[in-house]
């Protein structure tokens, strides 16, 4: 039955519709002023969401961000275990050392492969955990609604946006200009940011994008990244092993948009005045776009 309503869904709308054939006839949803989906139905079914409209209020201190690069293998957290963290993808298997009050994972094939580890993050209930549409509508046909304990915050990237057509990276600029709320790279006119996730959130080949996205809309003091290494792509992230690596796409698209994407970025965070600091030393990710710190450092400043 569902390859027959994606045959319908292709045969009547046009292709920049293409990203939402899965979705169509199961969902019905309904959007606030400010873009933000804010009810859902699956199935008949309906989905309780976190209110985005209320994530400016957390504004931590320090937001300790942490992703799965190699070096969080080497990182000393007993300095930082009072912090409030963002965890992304994999980060979960360090959370006896982390305190993880958010979660972001928008890689499908992330879900696929640990769904019982993404099952013990939905368990936490004083966590936000922020996925896409797919990713909430995947979670919930492996595992059930009732398994989601959490609050569950519904994000979308700006370019793929429900039951919207895609914009190109190419068009970004001619659909975000003059949109409050998104800067535009002058120099990349396929690299946005997003002051308001609410909006949308701006892919940049990596989920550290999405999260210092929706880090900034949180409006905290500081922004402290882990494991974002950015080189050595070819090892194992620090909750792998040799036998069970899954392979990054990271290498090809680092030069040309993640370390633009970041140095835009980090542009927008100086004039915001919310600095962002990077735990690993030894990162791609040059001391210019975010400051190389220790543990020790960061709890000093």
């Amino acid at each position: 039955m569902g390859t027959f309503f994606k045959q319908i869904y292709r045969y009547t709308h046009p292709r920049r519709y293409r990203h939402n054939e899965n979705l169509w006839p199961y969902i019905k949803f309904a959007r606030a002023d400010e873009g933000q989906i804010v009810s859902l139905r699956y199935r008949g079914q309906s989905i309780p969401l976190y209110d985005l409209s209320a994530l400016p209020n957390e504004q931590p201190e320090k937001l300790l961000v942490v992703a799965t690069g190699p070096s969080v293998k080497e990182t000393d957290f007993s300095l930082l275990a009072s912090l409030p963290a963002m965890g992304l993808n994999g980060a979960w298997f360090k959370h006896r050392e982390i305190a993880f009050r958010y979660y972001v994972i928008i890689d499908m094939t992330f879900l696929d492969r640990h769904m019982a580890m993404v099952k013990e993050v939905l368990s936490q209930r004083d966590l936000i955990f922020f996925t896409t549409m797919h990713g909430v509508l995947k979670i919930i046909d492996a595992l059930s609604l009732s398994a989601i304990k959490c609050r569950l915050a519904l994000i979308e990237d700006a370019c793929f946006k429900i039951m919207q057509p895609r914009v190109f990276p190419e068009e970004i600029a001619a659909r975000y200009q003059s949109v409050n709320g998104v800067d535009v790279s002058p120099k990349h006119r396929g690299i946005a940011f997003s002051h308001d996730i609410r909006i949308g959130v701006f892919d940049a080949g990596t989920v550290a994008y999405w999260a210092l996205q929706i880090a900034a809309f949180m409006v905290p003091g500081k922004i402290v990244f882990a494991g974002l290494d950015m080189n050595n792509f070819e090892k194992p992230r620090f909750y792998e092993n040799s036998h069970d690596v899954v392979p990054s796409f990271l290498a090809e698209k680092f030069s040309n948009l993640i370390l633009p994407a970041f140095s835009f970025a980090s542009a927008i965070m100086h004039n915001n005045n919310i600095p962002v600091y990077n735990l690993s030393l030894n990162s791609s990710i040059p001391d210019n776009i975010f400051n190389k710190v220790t543990p020790d450092g960061i709890v000093s400043s």
